[in-house]
């Protein structure tokens, strides 16, 4: 079994496609496996895996645990499909506050590998999805923050313009508010 791992415009932001083995049964795939993941480099310290179920219209993010607890996310769809994004919040990187998204859905199996310094968010393209994350940190709600999903120094180009959204997220900062208080800085 291999893996297919494609760099994105943001340095460690990767898509990875894992090989699908599938017949008149169904279909096999490894979602995670440590000594491959080792062996081109990508992380292998998950400590925390997350399941959600959202409705469609349902946007999560832009999430982040700051560097006292420091968290990268492996994420999948395995039902439905969400269109998933990573912003650089990292102060000082040459793409800071700079974003890509990709589709992830149960029908073409890939996953986006997140690292800590940036920021993480979805939103529900079909009537619901399920999403699940590996994390290499634990959950610490005192070192979480978010910054505003359609914040337009950030500029995602979300395929939906009016979201449902918790409370916490719409009251997200601006990416000018995060900049008082940076979570992350660029260590190059």
């Amino acid at each position: 079994m291999s893996l297919t791992v494609t760099q994105t415009a943001l340095d460690g932001v990767v898509i990875i496609k894992p090989s699908v083995f599938a017949d008149e049964r169904g279909f096999f795939l490894e979602t995670y496996h440590q000594t491959k993941f080792a062996d081109l480099g990508l992380p292998t310290d998950f400590v925390q895996d997350n399941h959600s179920r959202s409705k469609q219209g349902v946007l999560r993010g832009l999430h982040y645990q700051d560097e006292r607890q420091p968290m990268a996310k492996l994420v999948r769809c395995s039902v439905g499909s969400i269109f998933d994004v990573a912003v650089d919040l990292r102060v000082g990187s040459p793409t800071f506050g700079k974003w890509v998204g990709v589709e992830l859905s149960a029908d073409n199996f890939l996953q986006f590998l997140i690292p800590s310094g940036f920021g993480h968010g979805f939103v529900v393209l079909s009537e619901f999805a399920e999403v699940q994350y590996r994390c290499t940190g634990l959950y610490a709600p005192e070192t979480e923050g978010a910054v505003r999903w359609n914040d337009p120094q950030i500029g995602i180009e979300w395929p939906i313009s009016e979201p449902t959204l918790s409370g916490r997220d719409q009251a997200a900062m601006s990416l000018e508010t995060y900049l008082e208080n940076p979570a992350f800085q660029y260590r190059g």
